[in-house]
């Protein structure tokens, strides 16, 4: 594929909201995990919650759209002058041609939630509940179209924890077949009941902080956040209105399904691979570019496992590794967009993020892992998402 040029990009999470509080969280080591107390919730589990959501913060012409995820949608496309940039997108090429291609596992599912608690006598929903414009999975690039002026193709896509690194892919394609000039790709999950005592529920909500890679590692740690990303055809063309310098680059992409099961990865991680190996073919580069992989990591024992065989499969023993979701919490639906934020950053500002709360590491995994944040001049980076059901998405990032 033609590398494609980023030109902007925001991530906000339990770490903060905008690019330099996450950098400097993950350069310093910190996390943002705390124990749930999310409303009357009481689970034994961490969760990386974002901050200043609980009351209603959009504009009067968005209100029937109010509800915690597309709070969260809004704070961060206020974040890093992205709004802006889409603005001056939206002048280069038109609205009609820039697309908005969002990801999220529930969307505004909380909004329901909530809703259900107030049923009138005769069992109906509260009047002023809007299923469309809140809980319905589309309604979040509805709401992020209509925020920033759009009008190009937009649509959601829901594929678990590989939602966000996916619709990079697409935005690669539809810009390539000509249907888009640019993209505005991005993914939004915000906590829930329904993800909170589903994970629960499955016994992959660990009691106690996620620790990938660790022997001890018991299941992951929830969490939320909204990260996006400007794709454009073309970057800085001198003196052109509207033109941007990169600052960064999607150089492949790879996607893959195990068709294995419901909620397990492939032991031999064969769905991990293929994706892993269609990145790197798709930019025309061998395993030895890569620089850092960004891991899937969510401390469930199964993928770490699985991930870690397939990473050797590919790269080896060498090639350092770690997973972030030790400081952000897994946020599902959005991972592969934060995890490709701070790629991007990584690629930036030359530093490896050490995965966090690996005190004893678990002897049968054999990639580098990396446990302290150190700097490091990195040229390419591989994201890598890996979704129930068997879907993996592998993004290869290139530095500006």
């Amino acid at each position: 594929m033609t590398p494609l040029a980023i030109t902007h990009f925001t991530l906000t999470t339990a770490l903060g909201a905008g690019n330099a509080p996450n950098a400097a969280a993950l350069r310093q080591g910190r996390s943002g995990l705390q124990p749930c107390r999310f409303l009357d919730v009481r689970l034994p589990g961490w969760v990386g919650e974002v901050g200043g959501l609980d009351e209603p913060a959009l504009p009067a012409a968005l209100s029937d759209f109010d509800c915690r995820n597309n709070r969260l949608a809004w704070l961060g496309l206020q974040q890093d002058g992205f709004a802006d940039a889409v603005a001056r997108a939206r002048t280069r090429w038109g609205a009609h041609r820039v697309a908005v291609l969002m990801a999220t596992s529930t969307s505004g599912i909380l909004q329901t939630e909530l809703a259900y608690r107030h049923r009138g006598a005769d069992g109906a929903l509260p009047a002023d509940f809007h299923y469309a414009q809140t809980h319905n999975t589309g309604s979040l690039a509805l709401f992020a179209a209509q925020t920033l002026g759009l009008s190009g193709p937009a649509w959601v896509v829901s594929t678990a924890c590989s939602s966000s690194a996916k619709v990079f892919a697409a935005a690669q394609r539809l810009i390539e077949a000509g249907w888009a000039d640019a993209a505005v790709v991005g993914g939004v999950d915000s906590l829930c009941l329904t993800t909170l005592y589903g994970f629960n529920s499955l016994e992959l909500f660990s009691p106690e902080i996620c620790r990938p890679w660790d022997a001890r590692r018991s299941g992951l740690s929830l969490g939320e956040a909204a990260a996006y990303a400007l794709l454009q055809r073309e970057a800085s063309r001198g003196s052109e209105p509207g033109s941007e310098a990169a600052a960064g680059w999607l150089l492949g992409t790879g996607e893959s399904s195990d068709g294995y099961h419901m909620s397990s990865p492939h032991p031999e991680g064969i769905g991990a691979i293929a994706a892993m190996r269609q990145a790197l073919d798709s930019a025309g580069c061998d395993a030895s570019v890569v620089d850092y992989i960004n891991l899937h990591g969510t401390a469930t024992p199964n993928n770490d496992a699985m991930e870690d065989r397939a990473v050797r499969a590919v790269f080896g023993d060498a090639v350092p590794c770690s997973s972030t979701k030790g400081a952000t919490g897994h946020t599902l639906g959005a991972a592969g967009a934060v995890e490709a934020a701070i790629g991007l950053l990584a690629l930036q500002q030359g530093f490896i993020p050490g995965g966090l709360n690996c005190g004893e590491r678990d002897p049968a995994l054999g990639a580098n892992y990396v446990t302290e944040s150190r700097a490091a001049p990195l040229r390419r980076v591989l994201s890598n998402s890996f979704g129930f059901g068997g879907s993996n998405a592998s993004l290869l990032l290139g530095a500006a």
